[in-house]
Protein backbone atom coordinates (compact mmCIF):
# COMPACT_ATOMS: atom_id res chain seq x y z
CA UNK A 1 0.00 0.00 0.00
CA UNK A 2 3.25 2.36 0.90
CA UNK A 3 4.98 1.94 -2.36
CA UNK A 4 4.53 5.16 -4.21
CA UNK A 5 6.08 6.40 -0.77
CA UNK A 6 9.78 4.87 -1.87
CA UNK A 7 9.21 6.06 -5.75
CA UNK A 8 11.60 8.86 -4.82
CA UNK A 9 12.78 7.49 -1.65
CA UNK A 10 14.92 10.69 -0.87
CA UNK A 11 11.97 12.97 -1.19
CA UNK A 12 9.82 13.42 2.09
CA UNK A 13 7.08 10.87 1.46
CA UNK A 14 8.66 10.35 -1.95
CA UNK A 15 6.77 13.28 -2.96
CA UNK A 16 2.80 12.32 -2.66
CA UNK A 17 1.47 14.80 -0.54
CA UNK A 18 3.12 17.16 2.11
CA UNK A 19 6.05 17.78 0.12
CA UNK A 20 8.30 20.49 0.92
CA UNK A 21 9.62 22.45 -2.30
CA UNK A 22 12.73 23.21 -0.73
CA UNK A 23 13.49 20.36 0.30
CA UNK A 24 13.39 19.05 -3.04
CA UNK A 25 14.53 22.18 -4.72
CA UNK A 26 17.85 21.82 -2.68
CA UNK A 27 18.67 18.04 -3.67
CA UNK A 28 18.24 19.68 -7.36
CA UNK A 29 20.19 23.08 -6.72
CA UNK A 30 22.94 20.77 -5.49
CA UNK A 31 23.33 18.89 -9.19
CA UNK A 32 21.32 20.81 -11.46
CA UNK A 33 21.79 24.30 -10.34
CA UNK A 34 21.72 25.61 -13.98
CA UNK A 35 18.62 24.53 -14.78
CA UNK A 36 16.49 25.60 -11.25
CA UNK A 37 14.98 29.06 -10.97
CA UNK A 38 17.03 31.16 -7.68
CA UNK A 39 14.81 30.86 -4.67
CA UNK A 40 14.99 31.47 -0.47
CA UNK A 41 13.48 30.19 1.57
CA UNK A 42 11.70 32.23 4.44
CA UNK A 43 10.52 31.32 7.69
CA UNK A 44 7.34 33.65 8.26
CA UNK A 45 7.63 33.21 12.27
CA UNK A 46 5.30 35.23 14.50
CA UNK A 47 6.66 38.81 14.63
CA UNK A 48 4.89 41.39 12.88
CA UNK A 49 4.55 40.88 8.77
CA UNK A 50 7.09 44.19 8.21
CA UNK A 51 9.67 43.01 10.54
CA UNK A 52 9.54 39.85 8.21
CA UNK A 53 9.09 41.64 5.43
CA UNK A 54 12.69 43.82 5.58
CA UNK A 55 14.80 40.26 6.41
CA UNK A 56 12.98 38.24 3.44
CA UNK A 57 14.20 41.35 0.87
CA UNK A 58 17.54 41.19 2.81
CA UNK A 59 17.77 37.10 2.53
CA UNK A 60 16.90 37.76 -1.20
CA UNK A 61 19.16 40.56 -2.09
CA UNK A 62 22.03 38.10 0.08
CA UNK A 63 20.93 35.26 -2.71
CA UNK A 64 21.31 37.80 -5.42
CA UNK A 65 17.81 38.01 -6.00
CA UNK A 66 15.48 41.12 -6.30
CA UNK A 67 12.27 42.51 -7.25
CA UNK A 68 10.09 41.11 -9.24
CA UNK A 69 9.43 38.35 -7.44
CA UNK A 70 7.25 35.29 -6.96
CA UNK A 71 6.20 34.21 -3.39
CA UNK A 72 4.52 30.63 -2.92
CA UNK A 73 4.25 28.45 0.44
CA UNK A 74 6.52 25.60 1.14
CA UNK A 75 4.10 23.36 0.99
CA UNK A 76 0.58 22.92 -1.35
CA UNK A 77 0.17 21.97 -4.49
CA UNK A 78 -2.08 23.30 -7.75
CA UNK A 79 -0.76 26.59 -7.48
CA UNK A 80 -1.96 27.38 -3.79
CA UNK A 81 -0.62 31.26 -2.56
CA UNK A 82 1.21 31.61 -5.59
CA UNK A 83 1.83 35.42 -6.33
CA UNK A 84 4.35 38.04 -7.97
CA UNK A 85 5.11 40.73 -5.92
CA UNK A 86 6.77 42.84 -7.54
CA UNK A 87 7.88 45.32 -4.38
CA UNK A 88 8.24 45.68 -0.79
CA UNK A 89 4.12 46.57 -0.64
CA UNK A 90 3.00 44.14 -2.50
CA UNK A 91 5.52 41.55 -0.49
CA UNK A 92 4.42 43.26 3.16
CA UNK A 93 0.87 42.44 2.17
CA UNK A 94 1.39 38.92 1.28
CA UNK A 95 3.07 37.93 4.52
CA UNK A 96 0.20 39.76 6.17
CA UNK A 97 -2.37 36.89 5.10
CA UNK A 98 0.22 34.48 5.04
CA UNK A 99 -0.37 31.69 8.00
CA UNK A 100 2.20 32.03 11.36
CA UNK A 101 4.21 29.30 12.03
CA UNK A 102 5.09 28.45 8.39
CA UNK A 103 7.59 28.67 5.51
CA UNK A 104 7.21 30.63 1.96
CA UNK A 105 9.60 30.72 -0.98
CA UNK A 106 11.18 33.63 -2.87
CA UNK A 107 12.08 32.80 -6.46
CA UNK A 108 13.32 34.99 -9.63
CA UNK A 109 10.34 36.07 -11.53
CA UNK A 110 10.40 34.28 -15.01
CA UNK A 111 8.35 36.25 -16.63
CA UNK A 112 7.85 34.83 -20.02
CA UNK A 113 4.68 33.19 -21.51
CA UNK A 114 5.58 29.68 -22.25
CA UNK A 115 4.94 27.31 -19.33
CA UNK A 116 5.08 23.15 -19.54
CA UNK A 117 4.61 20.31 -17.33
CA UNK A 118 7.20 17.77 -18.14
CA UNK A 119 6.43 14.49 -17.02
CA UNK A 120 9.18 12.18 -16.31
CA UNK A 121 10.01 8.70 -15.58
CA UNK A 122 12.71 5.99 -15.36
CA UNK A 123 12.54 2.42 -13.95
CA UNK A 124 15.20 1.83 -11.36
CA UNK A 125 18.12 -0.42 -13.68
CA UNK A 126 17.24 1.29 -16.67
CA UNK A 127 19.36 3.46 -18.42
CA UNK A 128 17.08 6.19 -19.61
CA UNK A 129 14.45 7.56 -18.70
CA UNK A 130 11.15 8.96 -20.82
CA UNK A 131 8.90 12.09 -21.19
CA UNK A 132 5.25 10.36 -20.81
CA UNK A 133 3.44 13.33 -20.64
CA UNK A 134 3.55 17.23 -21.91
CA UNK A 135 1.28 19.40 -20.81
CA UNK A 136 2.03 23.07 -22.46
CA UNK A 137 0.03 25.81 -20.45
CA UNK A 138 -1.52 29.12 -22.03
CA UNK A 139 -2.56 32.29 -19.79
CA UNK A 140 -6.09 33.49 -20.56
CA UNK A 141 -5.95 37.24 -21.37
CA UNK A 142 -8.52 39.63 -22.20
CA UNK A 143 -7.67 42.70 -24.83
CA UNK A 144 -9.06 46.14 -24.03
CA UNK A 145 -11.43 47.86 -26.54
CA UNK A 146 -10.87 51.62 -25.52
CA UNK A 147 -14.58 51.50 -23.95
CA UNK A 148 -15.48 48.46 -21.76
CA UNK A 149 -13.92 48.06 -18.15
CA UNK A 150 -12.08 45.07 -17.02
CA UNK A 151 -15.11 43.38 -15.31
CA UNK A 152 -17.30 43.82 -18.19
CA UNK A 153 -14.27 42.56 -20.53
CA UNK A 154 -14.27 39.68 -18.04
CA UNK A 155 -17.96 39.12 -18.25
CA UNK A 156 -18.70 39.46 -21.89
CA UNK A 157 -15.03 36.79 -23.17
CA UNK A 158 -16.71 33.51 -24.10
CA UNK A 159 -14.37 31.24 -21.71
CA UNK A 160 -13.25 34.04 -18.66
CA UNK A 161 -16.70 35.05 -18.58
CA UNK A 162 -17.54 31.26 -17.30
CA UNK A 163 -14.92 31.62 -15.01
CA UNK A 164 -15.56 34.98 -13.81
CA UNK A 165 -15.52 33.84 -9.99
CA UNK A 166 -12.26 33.18 -10.21
CA UNK A 167 -11.02 36.33 -11.93
CA UNK A 168 -13.11 38.98 -10.40
CA UNK A 169 -12.49 38.21 -6.91
CA UNK A 170 -8.45 38.30 -7.98
CA UNK A 171 -8.56 41.22 -9.88
CA UNK A 172 -11.02 43.92 -8.03
CA UNK A 173 -8.77 46.62 -7.66
CA UNK A 174 -8.67 47.10 -11.47
CA UNK A 175 -12.41 45.95 -12.21
CA UNK A 176 -13.20 49.57 -13.29
CA UNK A 177 -10.11 50.42 -15.20
CA UNK A 178 -11.11 50.55 -19.19
CA UNK A 179 -8.20 49.16 -20.54
CA UNK A 180 -6.72 50.78 -23.77
CA UNK A 181 -7.59 49.19 -27.84
CA UNK A 182 -5.52 46.48 -28.12
CA UNK A 183 -4.18 46.59 -24.74
CA UNK A 184 -3.76 42.81 -23.67
CA UNK A 185 -4.43 42.02 -19.56
CA UNK A 186 -3.19 38.55 -18.41
CA UNK A 187 -5.82 37.18 -16.18
CA UNK A 188 -4.05 34.37 -14.28
CA UNK A 189 -0.37 34.11 -13.18
CA UNK A 190 -0.05 30.26 -11.71
CA UNK A 191 0.10 27.52 -14.38
CA UNK A 192 -2.65 25.74 -12.65
CA UNK A 193 -5.98 24.48 -14.46
CA UNK A 194 -7.57 24.74 -11.26
CA UNK A 195 -6.64 28.74 -11.35
CA UNK A 196 -7.55 29.13 -14.79
CA UNK A 197 -4.78 28.08 -16.76
CA UNK A 198 -5.81 26.71 -19.90
CA UNK A 199 -3.61 23.03 -20.71
CA UNK A 200 -2.97 21.55 -24.22
CA UNK A 201 -1.53 18.71 -24.79
CA UNK A 202 1.91 18.36 -26.42
CA UNK A 203 2.74 15.27 -25.75
CA UNK A 204 3.73 14.27 -29.55
CA UNK A 205 5.90 17.04 -29.92
CA UNK A 206 8.55 15.86 -27.28
CA UNK A 207 11.68 15.50 -29.03
CA UNK A 208 14.98 13.26 -28.64
CA UNK A 209 16.82 16.51 -27.69
CA UNK A 210 14.13 17.23 -25.02
CA UNK A 211 14.06 13.58 -23.37
CA UNK A 212 17.90 13.69 -23.58
CA UNK A 213 18.37 16.99 -21.26
CA UNK A 214 15.72 16.09 -18.59
CA UNK A 215 16.72 12.72 -18.64
CA UNK A 216 20.36 14.46 -18.17
CA UNK A 217 19.03 16.35 -15.33
CA UNK A 218 16.93 13.98 -13.75
CA UNK A 219 19.49 11.23 -13.20
CA UNK A 220 21.89 14.19 -11.57
CA UNK A 221 19.38 14.20 -8.88
CA UNK A 222 19.78 11.49 -6.51
CA UNK A 223 16.94 9.00 -6.42
CA UNK A 224 14.83 11.10 -8.86
CA UNK A 225 12.68 8.16 -10.69
CA UNK A 226 8.96 9.65 -10.95
CA UNK A 227 7.98 13.36 -11.06
CA UNK A 228 7.14 16.38 -13.39
CA UNK A 229 9.12 19.33 -14.04
CA UNK A 230 7.60 22.85 -13.89
CA UNK A 231 9.25 25.27 -16.36
CA UNK A 232 9.06 28.59 -18.33
CA UNK A 233 10.29 29.15 -21.22
CA UNK A 234 10.41 32.15 -24.14
CA UNK A 235 10.50 30.07 -27.13
CA UNK A 236 8.82 26.57 -27.59
CA UNK A 237 11.30 25.43 -30.29
CA UNK A 238 14.55 26.21 -27.86
CA UNK A 239 12.61 23.72 -25.29
CA UNK A 240 12.36 21.27 -27.27
CA UNK A 241 16.39 21.14 -28.41
CA UNK A 242 17.04 20.83 -24.73
CA UNK A 243 17.60 24.58 -23.91
CA UNK A 244 16.39 27.86 -23.09
CA UNK A 245 14.05 26.57 -20.23
CA UNK A 246 14.15 27.39 -16.26
CA UNK A 247 12.45 24.58 -13.86
CA UNK A 248 10.34 26.91 -11.41
CA UNK A 249 9.02 23.41 -9.64
CA UNK A 250 9.88 19.81 -9.21
CA UNK A 251 6.85 17.49 -8.41
CA UNK A 252 7.52 13.57 -7.31
CA UNK A 253 4.85 10.90 -6.53
CA UNK A 254 1.56 12.85 -6.46
CA UNK A 255 2.69 14.12 -9.83
CA UNK A 256 0.24 14.25 -11.90
CA UNK A 257 -0.03 13.67 -15.82
CA UNK A 258 -1.43 17.23 -16.68
CA UNK A 259 -1.76 16.70 -20.68
CA UNK A 260 -5.25 14.56 -19.47
CA UNK A 261 -6.32 17.97 -18.84
CA UNK A 262 -6.68 19.48 -22.32
CA UNK A 263 -10.73 19.70 -23.42
CA UNK A 264 -10.24 17.66 -26.31
CA UNK A 265 -8.79 14.88 -24.64
CA UNK A 266 -11.05 12.35 -24.27
CA UNK A 267 -12.25 9.86 -21.52
CA UNK A 268 -10.93 6.81 -22.45
CA UNK A 269 -7.37 8.21 -23.18
CA UNK A 270 -7.59 10.33 -20.25
CA UNK A 271 -8.51 6.90 -18.12
CA UNK A 272 -5.40 5.37 -20.34
CA UNK A 273 -2.61 7.75 -19.25
CA UNK A 274 -3.51 7.67 -15.54
CA UNK A 275 -3.53 4.01 -15.36
CA UNK A 276 -0.19 3.89 -17.14
CA UNK A 277 1.20 6.80 -15.02
CA UNK A 278 0.05 4.54 -11.71
CA UNK A 279 1.43 1.17 -12.93
CA UNK A 280 4.93 3.04 -13.77
CA UNK A 281 4.60 4.22 -10.09
CA UNK A 282 3.70 1.11 -8.19
CA UNK A 283 6.72 -0.51 -10.35
CA UNK A 284 9.30 1.92 -9.35
CA UNK A 285 8.17 1.79 -5.65
CA UNK A 286 8.20 -1.83 -5.52
CA UNK A 287 11.85 -2.11 -7.41
CA UNK A 288 12.91 0.68 -4.77
CA UNK A 289 11.43 -1.07 -1.70
CA UNK A 290 13.47 -4.43 -3.31
CA UNK A 291 16.83 -2.30 -3.58
CA UNK A 292 16.25 -1.93 0.11
CA UNK A 293 14.61 1.38 0.68
CA UNK A 294 11.55 1.27 3.36
CA UNK A 295 8.75 3.90 3.40
CA UNK A 296 7.32 6.05 5.99
CA UNK A 297 5.23 5.01 8.58
CA UNK A 298 1.43 5.53 8.44
CA UNK A 299 1.62 7.94 11.37
CA UNK A 300 4.15 10.16 9.82
CA UNK A 301 2.53 10.43 6.33
CA UNK A 302 -1.19 11.24 7.82
CA UNK A 303 0.18 13.61 9.84
CA UNK A 304 2.20 15.22 6.86
CA UNK A 305 -1.07 15.21 5.05
CA UNK A 306 -2.72 16.78 7.67
CA UNK A 307 -0.77 19.69 8.34
CA UNK A 308 -0.72 20.45 4.51
CA UNK A 309 -4.90 20.58 4.51
CA UNK A 310 -4.86 22.35 7.40
CA UNK A 311 -2.57 25.23 5.90
CA UNK A 312 -3.80 25.45 2.50
CA UNK A 313 -6.83 27.31 3.04
CA UNK A 314 -4.96 30.14 5.09
CA UNK A 315 -2.61 30.92 2.19
CA UNK A 316 -3.25 34.45 0.45
CA UNK A 317 -5.66 34.16 -2.73
CA UNK A 318 -3.51 32.84 -5.67
CA UNK A 319 -2.86 35.08 -8.61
Amino acid sequence: MRLPLVANPLFPAGGLFGEVKSDILDQMRSSAETWVAAYVKIDRGNVSCQSVADLALAQARAAGLDFPLVAKPELGCRGAGVRPVRDLAELTTYIAGFPQGEAFLLQALIDVEGEAGVFYVREPGQPRGEIISLTLKYFPHVIGDGRRCLEQLIRDDPRAGQLSHLYLGRHAARLSDVLAPGEPFRLAFAGSHSRGAIFRDGTDLVTEAMRARFDAIAQSVPEFWFGRFDVRFADFAELQAGRGFTIVECNGAGSESTHIWDSRTKLRAAYAALFRQYALLWRIGAANRARGFRPEGWRVFLARRRRELDATPAYPATA
